[in-house]
């Protein structure tokens, strides 16, 4: 194989992977946006665990809610 024909499967390879990507992160974005209409989650609350992360802070989910739901 020479080296173009190399250089152009690279191309396609890297378009496709590319394109897969992008179809997988908006097809999780959708999942997250749909999960938190239905109220399964408040996607909210996880976005300040970082900030809250101290022992004495409050939990974002218990796990006796955890249980319940399943």
């Amino acid at each position: 194989m020479s080296v173009e024909i190399i250089r152009e499967l690279q191309g396609y390879g890297f378009f496709i992977l590319l394109v897969l990507m992008v179809v997988i992160l908006y097809s999780y974005w959708f999942h997250l946006v749909k999960s938190e209409k239905a109220g399964r989650r408040n996607y909210e609350k996880y976005g300040r665990l970082a900030l809250d992360d101290k022992l004495d802070d409050s939990l974002v989910e218990s796990s006796a809610d955890n249980r319940s739901n399943k």
